[in-house]
């Protein structure tokens, strides 16, 4: 593995040159790829001074942001709007816009349409979805329109229904193998990169030696070509539950209660506006009123 510098936050004075498919190709065995998902212009903003390499508007939304119990209910509609909130918090990093529940699955024409959405009403530079070589077809298609695509095999939460919930998969030699499989097909049928998801490591890392395209890697361990998390669970905003691999680098949900707490106090005892947040009548303005 060649010593290639990782991307450095941009400076007020340097212009942000956009992360673009290519770069995240290029990146396999060179260097380790940051994704971590954003769903409007401040967390995007962050995500994009932090140096992620790509941001994820994730269905996730749903549950960290919406309060959905899963994935299943967001719609196309929620999806673009969130989409295009990040694209303007957004300079650097490719934003990858996910495909929601039904919006790919029922017929490749429509899965073109949609995902075609993200590029054009959502500003995304790429789209993502869930599944896998049953949905090479839909991946081929959007990719001879003109449209990224990021695979997503493992946990597939849109699947929570057939998969038993939230539970890791590739655990057995004979899973492990299909999965592979389906990366495989992902791969063939265009896709640029794809997501592991809850997966033992060394099933994440047969398939990353297996493709020619980088993996990103949650919940799979460190042989991947590059990591995601979302945003609300590193920093500790998302508390009905955290998954195992999640690490928290910050707890920044009881902080911004605690400062809640502290303005809901102080407007209840005056305290708060104080005189410094105080505007006033010039004095010859005051004494027309008397």
């Amino acid at each position: 593995m060649s010593s290639h510098p990782s991307p450095s936050p941009q400076t007020p004075d340097t212009p942000a040159k956009p992360v673009m498919v290519p770069e995240i190709l290029a990146a396999k065995g060179h260097r380790k790829l940051c994704m971590v998902t954003a769903y409007d212009y401040p967390s995007a903003q962050l995500a994009d001074q932090a140096g992620a390499d790509m941001i994820l508007v994730g269905d996730s939304l749903a549950m960290v942001v919406l309060g959905m119990q899963d994935t299943l209910s967001v719609t196309m509609d929620q999806m673009l709007h969130h989409c295009l909130a990040a694209s303007r918090g957004c300079t650097r990093p490719l934003l990858v816009g996910d495909m929601p529940f039904l919006s790919y699955q029922a017929d490749v024409a429509e899965a073109v349409r949609n995902a075609g959405r993200f590029l054009a009403q959502g500003r995304a530079g790429a789209v993502k979805l869930e599944g896998g070589r049953e949905y090479a077809p839909q991946v081929k298609a959007m990719v001879s329109a003109g449209i990224p695509v990021m695979g997503h095999v493992g946990l597939t939460p849109q699947y929570l229904n057939t998969l038993g919930g939230f539970r890791a998969q590739g655990k057995t030699a004979a899973s492990a193998r299909a999965m592979l499989d389906d990366a495989k097909a992902l791969e063939d049928a265009g896709a640029f990169a794809i997501v592991l998801e809850a997966v033992p490591q060394e099933t994440a890392a047969l398939i990353t030696e297996s493709v020619q395209v980088p993996t990103i890697g949650i919940g799979a361990g460190n042989a991947t070509d590059g990591q995601v998390l979302v945003f609300h669970d590193l920093l500790g905003l998302f508390d009905r539950f955290v998954p195992r691999f999640v690490k928290q680098y910050a707890q920044i949900g009881p902080t911004m209660a605690e400062a809640l707490r502290r303005y809901c106090d102080e407007v209840r005892s005056g305290a708060f506006p104080a005189e410094e947040h105080t505007m006033h009548l010039r004095p010859e303005e005051r004494e027309k009123l008397v």
